[in-house]
């Protein structure tokens, strides 16, 4: 299965290549577009169409009606601030791992010093969440992670707070896609925003990740929704378009985000499974569409 974390491995070893033809094609149809209602904010993962140029994605997204762009490091912002495009969601300078993070002692050093480089980059750019992982457990339980996290996150919360920039832990499953990941239940992340006691630490809440890991996605938002800065989509099972082929029904979880007064972004994280870029693109259109309550 392909997976962010491969995506980060490919991208980081420079293999980016795509036929621009196709996007071009569906870029360029003058067809009405669906209006949005803007009641959600919409967004797209980058890593999700990694072989589309960025400039592409920007083209296409930006003719959906999105204003946003999730994942995306310093080096790309240039390129989407040419097209009047935010970061909805962005990546510190240098290595991003989702397996080395704040749960594990031995990395705060580099983590650190990473996101003191990052967040005035993020500030200076006018942008506000910066993603953040527990990584791994290796053997740790909940508590001594919790901890370890507190211990980490402490030591830069303080300069997220000076430039008002949000760090963000996502949430993954560990049962199917981020085997040991230790941030991977709400009630986790949630209790470790209450240690941290700053509106400076979000979650992010992935719809996908929590229907795979415990499920029970609408009441949990709201009970935890003053923890959540950011969602992410995609289909159960299988991570792909959400279509008629996979279990959540996501209308309801988008009007019950809207009812807890989320006014952040929803970016769409599924992978899709069309054969060209115009299919693929059709499918996020689409995805857009149902969320667009």
């Amino acid at each position: 299965m392909h997976s962010r974390r491969n995506m980060l491995k490919t991208l980081a070893a420079g293999s980016v290549a795509a036929s621009l033809s196709p996007l071009t094609t569906f870029a360029n149809e003058e067809k009405p577009m669906y209006q949005l209602k803007g009641n959600i904010n919409h967004s797209v993962c980058q890593w999700t169409f990694g072989k589309v140029p960025l400039e592409e994605l920007c083209v296409t997204v930006k003719k959906m009606g999105l204003n946003a762009i999730d994942l995306l490091a310093p080096k790309d912002w240039p390129t989407i601030q040419k097209h009047g495009i935010t970061c909805s969601m962005c990546y510190i300078p240098g290595k991003v791992s989702l397996v080395d993070g704040f749960a594990g002692t031995e990395f705060h050093a580099g983590l650190i010093k990473d996101y003191e480089e990052g967040i005035p980059l993020v500030a200076k750019a006018g942008y506000k969440n910066l993603i953040c992982f527990s990584g791994n457990r290796r053997g740790m339980d909940d508590e001594t992670g919790l901890k370890n996290c507190v211990e980490g996150l402490k030591k830069i919360l303080p300069l997220a707070e000076k430039h008002k920039v949000v760090l963000v832990m996502e949430l993954l499953n560990s049962k199917v896609d981020h085997k040991d990941y230790m941030c991977d239940h709400t009630a986790w992340g949630a209790e470790l925003c209450k240690r941290l006691g700053s509106e400076n630490f979000k979650l992010l809440y992935d719809i996908y990740h929590m229907q795979v890991d415990e499920g029970n996605v609408i009441a949990n938002i709201k009970a935890n929704h003053q923890y959540i800065a950011h969602y992410h989509t995609a289909g159960v099972p299988g991570r792909h378009e959400l279509n008629d082929k996979q279990e959540l029904y996501y209308p309801a979880i988008m009007n019950a985000i809207l009812e807890t007064g989320f006014k952040g972004h929803v970016a769409q994280e599924f992978i899709p499974t069309g054969k060209t870029d115009q299919e693929r693109f059709k499918a996020l259109e689409q995805a857009v569409q149902i969320c667009d309550v």
